[in-house]
């Protein structure tokens, strides 16, 4: 792990103690795992190693069912109601 330092307002580190003890973990696991949910959506590939990577994907996941291009609408809303 890299060590580094950070400022926060008072408020900020108040609301991440109190948050952290609630969540029974610590204060650098909490910043770690926001830092890990703000940095999921950045891309981080290039184009061809983000396409490889989901020609890699294509065929690894099955719903069992044989219409889910042609009613995938209906079975997105189906899959909501349950």
């Amino acid at each position: 792990m890299v060590r580094t330092q950070i400022q926060l307002t008072e408020e900020q580190m108040e609301r991440l103690k109190a948050l952290a003890k609630a969540s029974n973990v610590s204060l650098a696991e909490l910043i770690r795992k926001g830092v890990s949910l703000l940095v999921v959506g950045q891309p981080e590939a290039s184009g061809p190693e983000r396409r490889s990577r989901a020609l890699a994907a294509v065929g690894k996941f099955r719903s069992g069912r044989s219409d889910v291009s042609r009613n995938h609408d209906e079975h997105l809303a189906e899959a909501f109601m349950e």
